[in-house]
């Protein structure tokens, strides 16, 4: 069954969804050319639409910048594509992420082919015209529960940033005249904010 919200135009979820894990999978791979799908730790699948003009240059500003960051050190700095399988079962993307060494290595090979049961280290969310932030700001606790260490979630709208931290802080900066460090999560990473409104 398909729903439209009719609070935000842009988004619609099929609930509910009994599907299992590989189930889940094959549904993803026959529509990943037109979907972005989620699903919830309820099994509820939510789908995101393409990207506006706007919203895909911010994104491509901070993939291209975590992945520079990433070839110079390690680890990997999947697609913003990329399905994460959390603990609780919940399957999530994110607009772009870093996952440590450590944590790959733990990872087995058969996970590879998957959307992966591995958290990232790092994760960063942009709301756009298909978001509503208060999802949004809950779907970045629920990163963070499932083992993220370091999150950032930026409105463009409002140039606000915000700031979770594994240790619970939660920081808010306003502007985007500020520059943001990966902290120890990501040392030496460095993310000028004016990269985001420049465009």
């Amino acid at each position: 069954m398909i729903t439209i919200d009719r609070h935000d135009p842009y988004a619609f979820q099929i609930i509910p969804s009994d599907m299992t894990a590989d189930e889940f999978l094959q549904f993803g791979m026959d529509n990943r050319r037109e979907l972005r799908l989620q699903r919830d730790k309820d099994g509820n699948i939510h789908v995101r639409t393409l990207l506006t003009l706007d919203d895909g240059e911010r994104e491509a500003e901070l993939l291209t910048e975590v992945n520079l960051w990433r070839r110079k050190n390690t680890g990997a700095s999947p697609s913003s594509r990329t399905g994460f399988t959390m603990p609780t079962g919940a399957v999530r993307t994110c607009t772009t992420s870093w996952i440590s060494p450590e944590r790959i290595a733990k990872m087995p090979d058969s996970e590879r082919e998957r959307f992966a049961a591995i958290v990232p280290d790092f994760v960063v969310e942009v709301f756009t015209k298909s978001d509503r932030l208060h999802m949004l700001k809950e779907k970045m606790l629920e990163w963070m529960s499932n083992g993220v260490r370091l999150a950032w979630l930026f409105d463009p709208n409002t140039e606000t940033t915000y700031i979770y931290r594994e240790n619970g802080d939660i920081e808010t900066l306003k502007g985007f005249d500020h520059v943001l460090t990966g902290e120890d999560v990501m040392e030496g990473f460095e993310f000028d904010l004016k990269l985001l409104k420049e465009w």
